[in-house]
């Protein structure tokens, strides 16, 4: 399902747009990446939390021209932009729903199709390349995120199908599950704090930045906590894709010991991220909720999740 070079439009998201001369400062306080690393060739994966550490949002954010772009789910989108704005009214900052002005697609295994596009992106996971009015960012060893504006989406739309086959979004959403990125819904908001999502793990999270929302929570799950549940990748022979929050059980407790994070068909059925509690995954029997007699096979994420690990960002 996955094995041919291809590209997908990334219509199941929106661009929030924070610009103004405080957007850096005020964005600081709002987010778990440091933006002192963001710039015209890095991207970041980040999150914003609640005061408690519950994540809201996840999304990959970038710099452009006066301002940062943050790409999110749909759902979520609108809720975010209308709590920021009750922050940036403090700050010489604007916020808009920038989706409309962009085109995005996802690259999967398209090397060979940015360097006939004149694109040279390094190797380096979150290497970012403005060229040619495209922007071109590295997300994993799979997978490359193309921006360009709509006026010029169609065109090149057109370009890329004369260098790659077009696939479904299911394509791309299992290349992000393969790559152990996950990402807050709807059904999820307010479930994780970020170590529960890896983001540690993802360059997603500072430790050394200083102050923002939930900061004091998170740092302390880091430093002084021992974080029970975590986020792997398992997969289960099955024709039916878990929605976002399915819950995961396991003989080890009485209750539920995870949820979905996100799912996509592969060709031996389902692959997905879930949270699921360290001891119930180390046992080994986890399944959905109702459905007992399959259980779910864990797979390898493309990164250690070593809780030592030190951010210096």
């Amino acid at each position: 399902m996955t094995g041919c070079a291809s590209f997908t439009p990334l219509t199941h998201e929106s661009v929030l747009a924070v610009r103004g001369p405080d957007a850096k400062a005020f964005l600081q306080g709002q987010i778990t990446c440091n933006l002192a690393y963001v710039s015209d060739e890095r991207s970041s994966l980040g999150a914003r939390c609640t005061p408690k550490g519950r994540m809201l949002s996840s999304f990959r954010i970038l710099l452009e021209n006066d301002g940062y772009l943050l790409a999110m789910n749909h759902d979520i989108l609108v809720s975010q932009l209308a709590e920021l704005q009750k922050y940036a009214v403090f700050s010489k900052s604007k916020l808009s729903d920038d989706s409309a002005l962009w085109n995005r697609f996802g690259l999967y295994q398209g090397d060979q199709a940015l360097t006939a596009l004149g694109i040279d992106l390094p190797k380096e996971i979150n290497s970012t390349v403005h060229h040619n009015h495209m922007i071109a960012i590295r997300v994993s060893e799979l997978l490359t995120e193309l921006w360009v504006s709509a006026s010029e989406g169609p065109c090149l739309h057109k370009r890329l199908l004369n260098l790659l086959p077009e696939a479904p979004l299911n394509t791309w959403l299992l290349g992000e599950i393969r790559s152990g990125i996950g990402h807050v819904s709807p059904a999820t908001r307010e479930q994780f704090i970020p170590q529960m999502l890896n983001l540690p793990a993802l360059d997603a999270v500072s430790f050394k930045k200083g102050c923002y929302t939930g900061q004091e929570i998170v740092a302390r799950m880091q430093y002084l906590g021992k974080l029970k549940r975590h986020m792997y990748r398992f997969q289960i022979a099955s024709t039916d894709i878990p929605e976002a929050g399915t819950a995961l059980m396991s003989p080890v407790h009485s209750s539920a010991v995870g949820e979905v994070v996100s799912a996509a068909r592969s060709e031996y059925g389902v692959e997905l991220l879930a949270t699921a509690l360290v001891d119930a995954v180390s046992d080994g029997r986890i399944y959905f909720e109702n459905n007992e007699k399959v259980m779910l096979e864990q797979l390898d994420l493309p990164y250690l999740l070593d809780t030592e690990r030190e951010i210096l960002r």
